[in-house]
């Protein structure tokens, strides 16, 4: 029974020679010292507006004003006398020519009254054809002795009398006039119609508002600026702003007067900026934004986010050679309403910086990645988080991580990361789905 036993064993240890032989050549197993995968460096993803790149700008200085747009011309056109509104000419938004007629008011009454007028002025006027006659024979009489010249000075009483009340017909007649002439509303200058208050029918009184017309071709812009920087402030002093609605085209202006007076409770002057309209684009009542621009500079220039001015010297994050780096810099001037500020030194022309949340977010050291379809098209696989908000990009999913160790699925059966130890009986895999919708084994034989 030995001898059996004896003669069985090489048999069983060449078996186990040949699967060992047969499991190197499958190459499983045959390492006993296997490195581990290599990781690569994650790679965090910015989107193109976590970064600016450093370029010239046109830098200006000035306190910033902000204001709505008026009409530096504009006129409230009332009712002069009383009466029913019998037509409307004008509209809102009508060009109108100064002595224009917008309305016209019921001019009946008026015309009786500049009747009784010119009456009562041709019979004054009679009145004093007679008295003058008379004054003149009585002139005769006096010198001759038939009266007495009290009787001659009553004469001349007379005529002085009639030319008093041929003054006053006459001015009765001229008001007269000048009241029918008020039933013509016009318009004072050239103009537009911006408003209109009163409709055929109405029954107005003197003094009623009918019609606002402005003149467009020049606006005024009141704003205020603070006292402490008045000096940058002077008549003619050339104003930028931007006005909503014209998205950012920019306009010009010039400051035309200065409040001489400060205002006590905000510390504020008062200033009035002219603004050509020739073109008539601009409107009155648009909301503008601009400032004063008292100093003018082109130099290289960064977003004011860029800047880390929380420590001693002020610092940005500049991405180089895909790696963050803090960069020390000098700071020149700011301009406040672009929200740019000069860089003097620390950076060059066309070096990329972070911005915002990506400088908050992101570390010294850190390797990134700039996706420029983050604006508008998909976003690209990526191999790292995204930055500022934005979601984490997309990966297939039977596709590894390179900053991840291998699973246990990816690492070769009968290996030691698998196992542990060499020559491990392989695992039977669960049944898999075919791109055909078949399901197949994907065992493998036990020894």
């Amino acid at each position: 029974m030995s001898r059996a036993q004896g003669t069985r064993r090489p048999v069983v240890s060449a078996a186990w020679g040949m699967l060992l032989a047969a499991a190197c050549v499958a190459g499983v197993g045959c390492k006993k010292d296997a490195p581990p995968a290599p990781t690569e460096e994650p790679v965090t993803t910015l989107g193109a507006e976590n970064v600016a790149r450093v370029r010239p700008h046109e830098l200006r200085s000035g306190p910033g004003i902000s204001g709505t747009l008026q009409a530096r011309t504009a006129g409230a056109v009332r009712a002069q006398v009383g009466g029913t509104v019998l037509a409307i000419q004008a509209q809102q938004g009508q060009v109108v020519r100064q002595g224009e007629e917008l309305a016209r008011i019921d001019d009946a009454t008026l015309e009786d009254q500049l009747i009784a007028a010119r009456t009562a002025v041709g019979t004054a006027r009679n009145a004093l054809q007679v008295a003058v006659a008379e004054e003149e024979r009585s002139a005769k009489l006096s010198r001759a002795g038939v009266i007495t010249p009290r009787d001659h000075e009553r004469a001349q009483l007379g005529v002085t009398q009639a030319k008093g009340q041929l003054a006053e017909a006459r001015s009765r007649l001229a008001l007269a006039q000048e009241q029918l002439g008020r039933t013509r509303v016009v318009a004072p200058f050239a103009g537009v119609v911006s408003e209109r208050q009163a409709s055929a029918g109405d029954v107005v009184q003197p003094g009623s508002p009918m019609f606002t017309v402005v003149d467009p071709r020049t606006l005024r812009l009141e704003a205020s600026v603070p006292a402490a920087r008045l000096e940058q402030v002077k008549v003619d002093t050339p104003v930028e702003f931007q006005v909503t609605g014209y998205g950012a085209r920019s306009f010009v202006g010039k400051v035309e007067r200065i409040n001489p007076v400060v205002d006590p409770n905000t510390g504020q002057v008062r200033i009035y900026v002219a603004i050509p309209n020739t073109d008539l684009q601009l409107l009155a009542g648009l909301f503008a934004e601009g400032r004063v621009a008292s100093r003018t500079q082109r130099a290289l220039a960064v977003p004011q986010d860029a800047v880390d001015d929380t420590g001693e010297n002020p610092s940005v994050l500049r991405v180089k050679d895909e790696k963050v780096q803090r960069v020390p810099v000098t700071l020149g001037m700011r301009d406040e309403v672009e929200r740019l500020v000069e860089v003097r030194s620390g950076l060059g022309a066309g070096d990329l910086v972070l911005l915002g949340a990506a400088r908050d977010e992101v570390s010294e050291g850190t390797r990134v990645r700039i996706d420029t379809s983050r604006r508008g098209e998909p976003a690209r696989e990526d191999e790292g988080p995204g930055v500022g908000g934005s979601e984490a990009p997309t990966r297939p999913r039977d596709a590894p991580s390179p900053s991840r160790a291998p699973t246990r699925s990816e690492v070769p059966v009968g290996s030691e990361g698998a196992s542990g130890r060499q020559g491990a009986r392989p695992v039977e895999s669960a049944p898999t789905q075919s791109p055909q919708g078949t399901t197949r084994e994907g065992s493998a034989p036990a020894p």
